[in-house]
């Protein structure tokens, strides 16, 4: 017998009429924080970001490939991984589809990470993608968007992610059970999975300039995590009290049917 609670047809109405008043709330608080997001001001890209391309060397205003818009996912996959973050590559399995249609509305999608060009594509041809993927690791473009962090930062000073400071944390040094398994999904120690982070970044080409008009970080990427938006309307929602369960799409046991 089930513990959760069990009601009529007639109960079930009543109580979803009145959550969807809470959902339509939330929907409009949602339109609201989307108008916010696109008044932030403007900050001009001064630097000339480089970045190794299927098709090359490329600036940061030739990934536009001629659109106005430019949305980039910092994905976590630095120099030293074998694979990419196990959280990052749940969330790229929902941008093929996306890819497409953003392209044809005036809006580039390219994930960017650290890692030479050859261990990117090599990853994508493994998991079935076919979003644009860039290196940059000849720039300081992580860095600056602060989704990298080099070992004296951790050590000493600490760093700023997320828009709050993080003090020097020696206790990444082996990490806790989740950090050291998601590390080792991507072939490396728990400090070094930790010098890069996830996190999102808007552009806009305009008049021949760049600007950066929006970053996001942490849990601000749950937006476009595909599974979460199907998950929370699961009946049992995101179910991780036994913390992530998520793995590379190609480490899933085969699913077992019931007979």
């Amino acid at each position: 017998m089930t513990s959760h609670t069990v009601g009529t047809r007639e109960e079930w109405l009543e109580a979803r009429l009145a959550l969807l008043e809470a959902e339509k709330e939330h929907t409009r608080r949602g339109d609201e924080l989307a108008q916010r997001r696109q008044a932030l001001p403007w900050v001009r890209i001064e630097k000339d970001y480089r970045f190794d391309t299927e098709q090359g060397e490329a600036s940061l205003a030739e990934l536009f490939k001629g659109r106005s818009q430019l949305i980039v996912y910092h994905f976590m996959f630095g120099p030293d991984y074998e694979a990419g973050c196990p959280s990052c590559s749940a969330i790229a399995d929902g941008f093929n589809g996306s890819v497409t249609h953003l392209a044809n509305h005036d809006v580039m999608l390219w994930a960017v990470s650290r890692a030479p060009l050859a261990k990117l594509l090599a990853f994508r041809e493994r998991m079935g993608w076919r979003f644009p993927w860039a290196s940059s690791g000849n720039s300081d473009f992580n860095f600056d968007f602060n989704v990298s962090f080099t070992e004296e930062q951790e050590r000493t000073k600490g760093v700023d992610y997320n828009y709050r400071h993080q003090p020097k944390f020696e206790w990444r040094d082996g990490g806790n059970e989740i950090e050291r398994a998601f590390a080792a999904m991507a072939g490396v120690s728990a400090p070094i999975y930790h010098r890069d982070r996830p996190g999102m970044s808007a552009f806009i080409r305009e008049d021949g300039a760049i600007y950066h008009t929006y970053s996001s970080y942490s849990r601000g990427v749950d937006g476009v995590w595909g599974m979460y938006a199907w998950l929370d309307r699961a009946p049992k929602g995101r179910n991780e009290a036994n913390g992530p369960w998520w793995r590379h799409n190609d480490r899933y046991e085969a699913v077992r049917t019931a007979p």
